[in-house]
């Protein structure tokens, strides 16, 4: 175990005072330190959450009357991510909605897709 005399501050670089197992010198160095670790986290975190955040608002958009058929590529040109969505339902036809929270779509033939909001969403 190293000796007091020897530690310092995983943050700053401070030498440390007291027990022998201490890390930081103040509760800032601490916080700033763990906020370091997280911020990529964070940050891919974030950047998904936009990209569903934007989809949930382009089928808003697209589906002013709460049930609409639309071309994929209407949904490409207002900028649609179809690789992210928050959850599937699969009907017992086999037929797969894909959501980004409320707002879904059913893909359909000739690259049309059936936009519908999902009515018995609960918080």
């Amino acid at each position: 175990m190293a000796s007091p005399e020897n530690q310092t501050c995983y943050e700053c670089g401070s030498r440390l005072k007291g027990r022998v197992d201490k890390k930081f010198c103040s509760d800032q160095c601490r916080v700033t330190f763990n906020n370091k670790i997280k911020r990529e986290e964070n940050r891919v975190m974030n950047h998904i959450n936009n990209i569903l955040r934007k989809n949930r608002n382009i089928l808003l958009k697209l589906n002013p009357q709460g049930k609409s058929r639309i071309s994929r590529e209407r949904m490409n040109e207002a900028g649609f991510n179809f690789t992210y969505f928050t959850s599937v339902y699969t009907t017992k036809e086999g037929a797969k909605y894909y959501y980004c929270y409320d707002q879904g779509y059913l893909p359909i033939e000739k690259d049309q897709c059936l936009l519908v909001v999902r009515k018995n969403f609960t918080i």
